[in-house]
Formats: C-alpha cells, structure tokens, sequence
C-alpha cells in the first residue's frame, strides 16, 4: 500500500473508532424524505463534502454502489429508493468502519419501520480494485473520496467505476475542486491529501479525467464554497479558495466530436421567426431557455447570430436540455 494511502487508512480508522464531526463539513443540507429518520450518529459521521442522492437517479428499484461508507448516511438513503434485498453495496477498505456502518444501520432499522438491514449489503473492498461484476450497476457514487488519489490512481479508481456501471448507468460524484493553485508541499502533504483537501484539482481537468474514461456525458449539478486554507494555518504563501463540486458522469457512448458536459448554461433565441434550428438537432423556440452543453453552447455562438443569447455557466443542471 503506498504511503499517502496508509495515511487514509488511519485517518479514518480514527474517524471510525472516535467520530469526528470536523472532518468534513456537507455543504449540502440533509435530505428530508417521508418515513426516513437518520440517526445522530450517521449524521456525525457524514465524512462528505456535499450530496451524491438525487431522486431523479434512484428509480426502479436501481442497484447501487457506494464507495467510501463512512457512517452509513448515504447508505440508508440510497436504500430509500432501492427497497430490496442487497439492493445497495457498500464498499470500504478500512475495517472499523465498516464495522461501524453496520451498527449504524441496525440503529436504522430500529427507527426506520420500512428499512431492513439486508437491504444492504456491507464488503471490504478498494476502489482500486472492486470486487464488483462488470456492467452489474445502475448508480455508483462516492462522495469525498477521490480527491484522496494520485493522479494515476483517480484514473484508475474512475475506469472502474465505468468497468461496473451498465450501460448508461450513472456514477454520481462529490468531490473538492479549487482553481487557486496548490503548492507541491501540500500536494505531498498525505494527511491533507487523505482529508481530501490538497487533492483538490481544477474542475475542468476534474471533468477531463472522468471524460479520458469513456464517460460521455457530465452534468454539473451543484458547486459551492466549501474551505479556505490560509496563510498560517497552512503552509501557503496565498489563500486556497476551495468548492464543492456534485457531479453526475453518465456512461454514455461517447459522442465523434466529443463528450457533452453541462455546466448550467442556456441558450435564448429572441429572433422574429417562431423558431431557429442549427440543422444538428437543436431547436430554439422564442424566448424559450434551453440548457445546452458547453460544446453545443459553443457550437452555436460561433454561429455570430445577433439574436441568440449564451448565457454563463451557472454550475448547476438539473435536466431538460439537450446535446
């Protein structure tokens, strides 16, 4: 095991014996769906920096995996959705917390009435490496785990994530990003890496490393402020200025000219005619916002059409464009 992951290791080995509400801090409030009570204790142990649950995922009873259980949260909730036997799996490497997990989840079941505890099923294994069937997953998701690896390992942590999802399965993301530049020292620094902070690299070279896997479709769906480490606190001559990112990356054929990312922008025609069509499939009726890939986005302003307006990224989509 190489150094910086033992460092992990033992960082959550720790999280898991002795919960550490500081670890992380989730940026993205907690979901409150009908007949689900979390336990404080999974509350405490929310080892994430944002959200990978959206409902709109989670339909038909989808088979799911999560990477990096933590204390269980995302877990139960996942299983809200996927009320069957092993419906969900959850997957870790560090022995004490997935000890831990499971005596949350009994916890859960106890003041869950519709939750039963093999409807999850708990295993040791590392992202890595997973001990998972090809193409046997609807929805995988981890949350604040990936910012932990080397460049080399994430890609290799991303391929197999892509090796289990089935086709257009959905591998749903939340992860540290930051544009300010991080020095090598904190870079090297493998208890900053293990807290997932140091990791932290630009979104566009995030979106590129999920994309170089075969992902063909990204959607942003959230980013927002998340850390700053500062001078003094942190071996830095400048401000670190760090967002959370939620992301869901879609194993989608990928597309001759490219992969479709959506960050939030819109396109607007406000011309005289009732509609403008680019002839690649992309229809603008009048004064009607459609959410556009950043590719099609660019696609039509070289178009130089006074009467189309792009807008900016908003870093959030929520479905209901097109590519």
């Amino acid at each position: 095991m190489e150094t910086y992951l033992k460092t992990t290791y033992d960082v959550y080995k720790e999280a898991a014996l002795k919960p550490d509400v500081g670890l992380c801090c989730t940026t993205t409030p907690i979901w409150q769906l009908p007949g689900l009570k979390i336990p404080r204790i999974m509350q405490e142990m929310n080892y994430g920096c944002g959200s990978t649950v959206h409902p709109r995922d989670l339909v038909n009873d989808p088979k799911v995996l999560y990477v990096g259980v933590g204390g269980g949260m995302e877990v139960l909730q996942f299983s809200y959705f996927s009320r069957q036997r092993h419906g969900v799996i959850g997957l870790d490497v560090v022995d004490e917390m997935i000890s831990a997990c499971d005596t949350n989840l009994s916890k859960a079941e106890e003041e869950n009435p519709w939750f039963k505890r093999d409807f999850v099923d708990l295993r040791k294994g590392d992202a890595l490496n997973l001990p998972i069937e090809d193409a046997s997953i609807d929805v995988a998701a981890q949350n604040c785990l990936f910012n932990i690896f080397t460049k080399q390992d994430l890609k290799k942590a991303l391929e197999e994530m892509y090796r289990v999802l089935k086709p257009h399965g959905r591998l749903l993301l939340s992860d540290p990003v930051s544009e300010s530049a991080m020095p090598e020292r904190l870079v090297n620094d493998e208890r900053l890496r293990a807290l997932c902070l140091s990791g932290a690299l630009p979104l566009k070279e995030y979106i590129d490393m999920i994309t170089s896997v075969g992902f063909g479709t990204v959607e942003i769906r959230a980013k927002r402020p998340y850390r700053i480490l500062a001078p003094g606190a942190y071996d830095t001559p400048h401000e670190i200025f760090i967002e959370s990112v939620e992301v869901c990356a879609i194993k989608d054929p990928m597309p001759a000219d490219g992969p479709c990312v959506f960050t939030g922008k819109a396109a607007i025609y406000y011309g005289k005619d009732e509609y403008f069509d680019d002839k690649k499939g992309h229809v603008l009726m009048q004064n009607q916002p459609l959410s556009v890939c950043d590719k099609t986005a660019g696609d039509i302003k070289s178009l130089s059409k006074k009467d189309i307006f792009i807008s900016d990224s908003t870093f959030f989509y929520d479905g209901g464009g097109c590519c």
